[in-house]
Order: structure tokens, then C-alpha cells, then sequence
């Protein structure tokens, strides 16, 4: 018996590394799973996987960007499942460039995957969920990128974005018993293979992809029905809940700012306060100026 017996769940990007860990740790614990990727053939190694141990799962390769590969996806889940308690939206890609370079093909087609997938897909699934009355599970992938990383503009901001969307929709979707969630996932892959840190490519130790699946497990379950709105960084030997925006430090006047007192009081009150930047949150950097280069 597992914590998600009786369980239709359907996994984006799954034919390897950190999405393939999902749907073995999911069908672990019984649920039947949809694995997609766009590429069939890892997508069906991974179902042969989960067979091989008992499991029940079926390969999918739509187009997770596209409303109508949203759609097969999650029709997929019903019709061979009976229904989709759980939706994982991991699929991913990169195209680093520094901004200045970036072209809108490198822009659009990181947002079309990472944004409109995780949108489309998330909807469909909320869509059967509600309809079912049965309520549900939707985890989410961002990314400590979204803190800000040096050339990764349509990466980092795709990945603020889904921050965003995943507060939103917890608040919307609950009426319905419908949970949203979302992880910042650690684990060695191909995409990892090509991480910057401050530009340059950092040569990190091996960390196993497939240890976030536990914890996506049980936020799927019953064991996590209060659970809903929340970020973590997940994977390694970590369960972090990632803090979400708020305000900080403030200056306060009656009747407001004006031009004048900022210039007087601004300094004085918040140059120590500002916010270190980036993904490795360096102390804040910019205290001198910045200045073009010299002519």
C-alpha cells in the first residue's frame, strides 16, 4: 500500500533526470503516472522502469507548451487513469545569453516552455480536478535562478514567474480542494551541466536527481492536504521552505516624499538596508556607483 493508491498523476519533462525521479517515487507509492517528454523513447524507458516493479505508468510526448499538448496530456491521464489527482509541472529548458545578446527567439522559447507550460498544463488539470470533485495536487518547478543569475534573463524571469503564478493559484484553486505547490529542485543533469554562477560554468558535485521525489510524493498525498502556497528547495539532504517576497525596511513621512527630503533622508536611512542581489546573494555590491566605462 502506498500514500497514493488509486492516484492518476501525469509528470512534464520525465524521460530523465529529476522528472524521472518523480514518476518512480510517485508510482513507488501507487499512483499511475503519465510520463511525458518530448522525447518518446526516454519517456517509454522510464514506463518500462515503473512496469518492471509493478507500477503503472503510459509514455506521452505532446508538446507541454501548447494548449493542445496540454490538453492530450491530461486527457491522456483520465482516460487511461480515470481521472488526474496530480499534475507536476517540471519540463524545462535553457537558451543563456547575456541580455544584451539575447535574441527573442532565445527569450521566447524558454517562456513558451517554462511559462506557458506550466500555465496550460496546470489549467487543464485544474479544469478535470474541479470538475471531478475529487480536488488535487499541483506542484510546480522554479529555480533558485529566479533570485536573479548573470545570463539567464528568460530563465530567471520564467522562473519568478511561475513563483507567482503558484501563490495565485493556491489562493484561487483552493474553493475547489485543489493544492498548489512548487520546489526549487538540486540534482546533477544536462541542464545543470551548463549552469553559470556569475557568469562563468561552475563544476558542481554530483547530487543524486532522482532525491526530490520523495518529497513531491507527499506533497501529492493526503499527508500534505494542508499544505498549499508554499515554495521549497528540495533534493540533496534539504526540505527548505523558501521565504516569500515581502516588504522590508521603511521610511515613513506625513504626507509623503517629496524630491527634496529624499535627497536629505534616503542615504542616511537606507544605504546600509539594501538588498544583496543574485544567486549567491553577495553582499550588496554598488555602494561606490555605477558608472559607465570610462571614454
Amino acid at each position: 500500500m502506498g500514500i497514493l493508491d488509486g492516484k492518476g498523476a501525469a509528470v512534464t519533462g520525465a524521460g530523465r533526470g529529476i522528472g524521472r525521479g518523480h514518476c518512480l517515487h510517485l508510482a513507488e507509492q501507487g499512483a499511475s503516472v503519465v510520463v511525458n517528454d518530448i522525447e518518446l523513447a526516454e519517456a517509454q524507458k522510464v514506463v518500462d522502469e515503473i512496469s518492471a516493479k509493478g507500477g503503472k505508468a503510459v509514455a506521452n510526448d505532446s508538446d507541454v507548451s501548447t494548449r493542445e499538448g496540454a490538453q492530450a496530456l491530461v486527457g491522456q491521464c483520465v482516460d487511461a487513469f480515470g481521472g488526474i489527482h496530480a499534475l507536476v509541472n517540471n519540463a524545462g529548458n535553457v537558451r543563456d545569453r547575456s541580455f544584451l545578446k539575447m535574441s527573442d527567439d532565445e527569450f521566447d522559447a524558454v517562456v513558451q516552455v517554462h511559462v506557458y507550460g506550466t500555465f496550460r498544463c496546470a489549467q487543464e488539470a485544474a479544469f478535470r480536478m474541479r470538475d471531478q470533485g475529487t480536488g488535487g495536487a499541483i506542484i510546480n518547478t522554479v529555480s533558485a535562478a529566479h533570485f536573479g543569475n548573470f545570463g539567464q534573463t528568460n530563465y530567471a524571469g520564467s522562473k519568478g514567474a511561475i513563483a507567482s503564478m503558484t501563490y495565485t493559484w493556491a489562493l484561487e484553486l483552493a474553493r475547489y480542494g485543489v493544492r498548489v505547490n512548487a520546489i526549487s529542485p538540486t540534482g546533477t543533469t544536462r541542464m545543470s551541466a551548463t549552469a553559470k554562477i556569475g557568469g562563468k560554468v561552475v563544476d558542481l558535485p554530483f547530487v543524486d536527481p532522482t532525491r526530490n521525489g520523495a518529497f513531491v510524493a507527499f506533497l501529492c498525498s493526503d499527508h500534505a492536504k494542508w499544505v498549499s502556497g508554499q515554495i521549497f528547495g528540495s533534493g540533496g539532504e534539504r526540505v527548505v521552505i523558501l521565504e516569500q517576497p515581502k516588504y522590508g525596511t521603511g521610511m515613513y513621512r506625513d504626507g509623503g516624499w517629496g524630491v527634496d527630503e529624499l535627497i536629505e533622508h534616503f542615504e542616511q536611512h537606507m544605504k546600509k538596508e539594501l538588498e544583496p542581489i543574485g544567486l549567491m546573494k553577495n553582499p550588496y555590491p554598488f555602494y561606490d556607483g555605477v558608472e559607465p566605462p570610462a571614454s
